[in-house]
């Protein structure tokens, strides 16, 4: 083992483990209920402001 402070023989082992994580996090992620409900920018308008020609 490299002594670099990984667990990983090479980059390539390291970028699988790293995309296996990320797919796995991925995976069991759910949205964002109710974050931070109390904002100021909750009460902006919901519409699109004019765009200039």
């Amino acid at each position: 083992m490299p002594n670099d402070g990984t667990a990983h023989r090479s980059h390539h082992e390291q970028s699988i483990a790293v995309a296996a994580y990320v797919r796995r996090h991925n995976a069991r992620a759910v949205p964002k209920t109710d974050f931070a409900p109390h904002s100021p920018i909750r009460t902006w308008p919901t519409k699109s402001p004019a765009r200039a020609p």
